[in-house]
């Protein structure tokens, strides 16, 4: 009996599947994305950090620059898209291209002028007026003198400064610092050295001076030997009238006090044709009215007058 002939086997296939993953879809456009908007995150807090370390005249300045003059825009200038959806003129077009903005005020803080000058505008225009007024040559004689009187002042206030701390630094007049008194007048900036009760600049009824206060005149004098300004030296004296029968008063006795600090006065280095006036008082002007002897009535006034002063020609 014949066998039967064995079954064919079927032949075995192996497919090999590659799954794509998801590169192609995305890739590395996502990171071009993150910066790019990383780029415009770090723009706009660089933007924010100068604006707020820009002054305010700067930002005004800023301001102005991205505002058109009315002038300059115009219907004929309006760009595409201005008037709706493709509304509007392209942008490349010149006839829509609006006139310059007015940018003066802005590029005058941050670049220097040329020779020609920027065009003038409103911010520029009053910077101008103020540096125009302050022009020698457009200044009025009446503005002349206001300039000089400021400039006076503020001489006066520095010399004010200057004499307060030399006397606190000077171990011979840091004690008596406190009996000078500065008083502003129309005319200059007096300098009072008062009497206490405990100290007294000269002997009593004479102008022989105290060591200590010559000490401290002398300190004054070298604090206004460098000053051009004329000066007047004024001896006042308490009520107590001499002896009767004397032949001194207490009207001699205030001139003998204001030429004796005079004396000092050059023994610090001041120059004798800056005094103006000396003189003597008595009691006619006391510090304090309401008690005729009290001791700080008894006082050296030394006045710095401001220049060109009137006072000064009588």
């Amino acid at each position: 009996m014949e066998e039967p002939a064995a079954e064919a086997k079927a032949p075995i296939i192996f497919k090999n599947v590659v799954e794509e993953g998801h590169a192609g879809a995305h890739g590395g456009a996502w990171k071009i994305a993150l910066a790019d908007m990383m780029t415009a995150m770090m723009a706009f807090f660089l933007l924010m950090w100068l604006l707020g370390a820009t002054p305010e005249d700067q930002r005004a300045g800023i301001a102005e620059y991205f505002q058109p003059s009315p002038e300059t825009v115009s219907h004929e200038g309006e760009t595409a898209g201005s008037n709706g959806m493709f509304g509007g003129k392209s942008i490349i077009d010149p006839e829509s291209v609006p006139g310059p903005p007015s940018q003066t005020a802005l590029m005058e803080q941050i670049t220097p002028r040329s020779e020609a000058g920027p065009a003038e505008d409103q911010g520029s225009s009053k910077l101008d007026k103020s540096k125009e007024i302050r022009d020698p040559k457009n200044l009025t004689e009446e503005q002349k003198r206001e300039i000089a009187a400021e400039a006076e002042k503020e001489k006066v206030d520095k010399l004010e400064k200057i004499l307060e701390k030399n006397l606190s630094e000077n171990s011979q007049t840091s004690e008596l610092k406190s009996q000078v008194k500065f008083v502003r007048e129309k005319e200059g900036l007096r300098i009072e050295i008062i009497d206490k009760a405990d100290f007294s600049m000269f002997g009593s009824g004479n102008a022989a001076m105290d060591p200590k206060a010559q000490a401290l005149v002398r300190e004054v004098s070298k604090s206004l030997a460098n000053l051009p300004n004329k000066l007047a030296v004024k001896g006042h004296t308490d009520s107590v009238p001499f002896p009767e029968g004397s032949d001194r008063t207490n009207w001699s006795l205030s001139i003998e006090r204001a030429e004796a600090t005079r004396r000092a006065m050059e023994q610090g280095g001041m120059k004798a044709g800056r005094f103006a006036r000396i003189e003597g008082v008595a009691a006619s002007a006391p510090y304090n009215a309401s008690d005729p002897a009290d001791p700080r009535n008894r006082r050296i006034s030394i006045t710095v007058f401001y220049q060109d002063q009137p006072a000064l020609k009588e």
